[in-house]
């Protein structure tokens, strides 16, 4: 599922006395970017940028205000995260509660029951999450693969809350998913070298 999408839309935009002496163009670029970019529409997602206006009509003037309407056409650049959707980022701050995670312009939280099936503890001194058996370690930079598990998809962007995981298969960081395909490719060689030993 792609987390970007680019739709395309329809409005009428006032614009004030104030943006006369600028081309038609940019004052609606202008106006729009300050209406649409870094909302939440609830129906398409989060708005992070305002493209391309065209079909400019109009210009119609209300008695008793200054501004003139005009109709326009635009693309906005629209963020959609989907619950149970699994992504790729990167670790941008580790917490005594869990790791954030960058996923597009809204940072996940990976709660630290989230992180692993074992124990895992945090190191205040060295500014890292460690695991109790394996002695796994998360730190800032790491590249991880989560599910999302909650969405809560405000008006603004630092409203918005994503919760993710990564317990299940193919989830975690992105070394651990190498080292655990790598144990299972070993295993199944052993199985399937035992079996042809059995054979004969």
């Amino acid at each position: 599922m792609n987390l970007y999408r680019i739709y395309t839309v329809e409005d009428t935009v006032r614009v004030p006395p104030s943006y006369f002496s600028m081309k038609l163009k940019d004052a609606i670029q202008l106006i729009l970017k300050e209406k649409y970019e870094r909302k939440m529409d609830h129906q398409t997602g989060l708005i992070l940028r305002v493209m391309n206006p065209r079909n400019i009509t109009g210009g119609k003037v209300v008695f008793g205000d200054g501004a003139s309407y005009f109709d326009v056409t635009f693309d906005v650049l629209v963020y959609c995260p989907e619950l149970h959707e699994v992504v790729e980022g990167e670790i941008v701050d580790i917490v005594d509660f869990g790791a954030f995670v960058s996923v597009g312009p809204i940072d996940g939280l990976i709660h630290l029951s989230q992180i692993t099936d074992e124990f895992i503890s945090y190191d205040r001194k060295n500014n890292y999450l460690i695991t109790k058996n394996t002695k796994r370690i998360l730190r800032r930079g790491d590249k991880v693969r989560a599910k999302i598990v909650t969405l809560s998809l405000k008006d603004t962007i630092t409203e918005s809350r994503i919760s993710l995981t990564m317990r299940g298969p193919g989830l975690g960081k992105l070394e651990w998913i190498e080292e655990e395909e790598e144990k299972k490719e070993k295993k199944e060689k052993k199985e399937k070298k035992t079996k042809e030993e059995k054979k004969k």
